[in-house]
């Protein structure tokens, strides 16, 4: 039996998030993907379950043994995709959920091909997305500026994935985005 790879891309206030959450608890035999980071675990995080905490020097290592998938450095910080962990999750048929910004779902892709369902979340409209940022209050102005910036370019990109749910109401969306989990799954 093989696994199969899910992927959950989506420009930043698109309702991801939301939508992740309501799928891992519907689908509760999807395998969430652990990344690893360099960060320092925050209280009530666990080693293993929320990220693979790792010093920056196996991070470096694994980066030179070509051992993450994707990999980024976000304020000093590495994050990264373990391609031993999706490996195993294949051979023993785990089914895998990802949530991955543009450049990760192209790794997974390159890497993988078509054992990589990329489901693309888009917003309806920048616009209402700006809104969406707005509303959380979580920004500051530039931050914001730049996260409309780097969704107009992911837009540009929503027709190269297997899949595109456009998140108008949020339960809509939900039931597209289950029934493509679904036809994914089977």
């Amino acid at each position: 039996m093989s696994g199969k790879i899910i992927v959950i891309c989506a420009p930043s206030g698109t309702g991801k998030s939301t939508l992740i959450a309501r799928l891992k608890a519907d689908h509760p035999e999807l395998e969430w993907s652990i990344s690893c980071t360099t960060r320092l675990m925050r209280e009530g995080e666990v080693n293993g379950k929320d990220y693979h905490f790792i010093t920056k020097s196996e991070f470096e290592t694994q980066i030179k043994e070509n051992q993450f998938i994707e990999w980024a450095k976000v304020h000093s910080n590495y994050y990264g995709t373990s391609k031993i962990f999706v490996d195993q999750g294949l051979r023993f048929g785990h089914k895998m959920l990802f949530d991955l910004d543009v450049q990760g779902a192209d790794a997974m892709k390159q890497i993988y091909g078509s054992e990589a369902h990329v489901i693309f979340i888009e917003p309806p409209s920048i616009e209402e997305l700006e809104k969406r940022l707005r509303f959380r209050g979580t920004d500051k102005e530039h931050v914001i500026a730049e996260r409309i910036s780097n969704a107009r370019r992911e837009l540009n990109r929503k027709h190269d994935y297997d899949h595109l749910i456009l998140n108008d109401q949020v339960d809509r969306a939900y039931a597209r985005l289950i029934a493509a989990v679904e036809r994914i799954l089977k």
